[in-house]
């Protein structure tokens, strides 16, 4: 239910730092544990499975300055992509909110083969087919799993893709593992990845009635986690649900650390976005509290900024540090990370020189993969528009 677009400016291949601004937050993610504050990564869609109690180890402190240069652009004129997964041997698969469809990039060439239209999926407002994932046993049963607006709820459901067939017809029937997400024009929430411990998470939107927050029986505003089935993941903090924590307004980015802690991109409403550290059973405020409340019973975000600046999405840990892509903000914020805390102000790169910033996943050591959002009917698309690219990043 908010915020227009920044008017974007053409590509440019190297960028400068820009500096942003600071924060503080709470939780350890990947399973039950630590109550350590801080930190960050973006696992791939296909991780393995581990324990569910991630290991403390401190990562290393990643340079106070970094820095971001375009490699190159992978391809161009996308139609509102929103999810993104890397294949096995590096191609890449994109979903298209508005389409439906989930679309293959070579990584050699960046020719895009349709692989087909998920049923099922009704876009409207910030709904659609949204977040895409990887089975961790993809190698095995070729599952692709994606999040999507329907006419009646949000829902997550898993399609075979099978690329003998005809271009177009590579997927499968969706099967739904997960129903009854609360659905809206607006905070549809949409993310999903696997965890280094095999569950699935999902970070979900309150569709606008920022009560369902607070409520527990309610699968809207919050993160969730479940095995690949759907079922409640072994060990979540309320019996017998999917529910991992609550209070958010409408969650957008999930990724991991080294140490395994889940980390979390939050969109507020007119005053904070916020980066928080997930904690089993933690309260994240919405709508008591916005952005850090210092209030007894919730857990202050990490890092926060004003809308203008951010209005967050996509988020991964790349190099000792959490990459967030905006979409308001028209630009790539870099939080650096070290075992416990900010390791330094968060700072920002390409302002202004690719519009709306969508979705980020590692592509390396060094290395991320950016995709635009400027026809999402809040941008202002220029030629080329949308895109996935390749960065160096430190």
């Amino acid at each position: 239910m908010r915020r227009t677009a920044l008017p974007t400016a053409a590509a440019a291949v190297v960028l400068l730092v820009a500096t942003g601004c600071g924060g503080s937050g709470s939780g350890p993610g990947g399973g039950p544990g630590a109550g350590a504050h801080r930190a960050a990564s973006s696992a791939p869609s296909g991780a393995g499975a581990a324990s569910a109690s991630a290991p403390a180890a401190s990562p290393s402190v990643p340079p106070a300055k970094g820095s971001v240069r375009v490699l190159s652009t992978l391809t161009e004129n996308l139609k509102s992509p929103w999810g993104l997964a890397a294949l096995p041997g590096g191609d890449l698969l994109v979903s298209s909110r508005d389409e439906g469809t989930i679309t293959r990039i070579s990584r050699r060439t960046g020719a895009k083969t349709e692989l087909g239209k998920v049923s099922g999926v009704s876009p409207a407002g910030e709904g659609g087919l949204l977040g895409i994932a990887l089975s961790p046993s993809f190698a095995r049963d070729h599952l692709v799993y994606a999040y999507f607006t329907t006419q009646s709820d949000n829902r997550i459901a898993r399609m075979t893709y099978d690329p003998a067939k005809q271009a177009g017809q590579q997927l499968g029937a969706p099967d739904t593992i997960l129903r009854g997400i609360p659905k809206g024009f607006v905070h549809n929430g949409g993310r999903i990845a696997f965890g280094p411990d095999g569950m699935l998470y999902a970070g979900t939107g309150e569709s606008g009635d920022g009560a369902k927050s607070q409520d527990k029986a309610s699968l809207g505003g919050k993160i969730l986690r479940m095995t690949p089935d759907g079922a409640p993941a072994p060990g979540n903090p309320f019996k017998g649900s999917v529910v991992y924590d609550l209070g958010h307004r409408n969650v957008q980015g999930l990724a991991w650390d080294r140490a395994g802690r889940l980390w979390a991109s939050e969109f507020g409403q007119d005053t904070w976005d916020e980066l928080n550290l997930i904690q089993p059973g933690g309260n994240y405020g919405w709508p008591t509290v916005e952005g850090k409340g210092h209030k007894a019973g919730f857990t202050d975000p990490l890092e926060q900024w004003h809308p203008d600046e951010a209005s967050p999405s996509g988020i991964a840990y790349v190099d000792g540090s959490i990459w967030m892509a905006s979409l308001r903000g028209g630009r790539l914020w870099r939080i650096p990370l070290d075992g416990r805390e900010s390791a330094g102000a968060p700072q920002a790169f390409l302002k202004g020189k690719y519009g709306r910033l969508r979705t980020v996943l590692s592509a390396g050591a060094d290395t991320l993969w950016l995709v635009t959002s400027n026809t999402d009917t809040r941008g202002t698309p220029k030629r080329g528009d949308d895109r996935v690219l390749l960065l160096k990043v430190r």
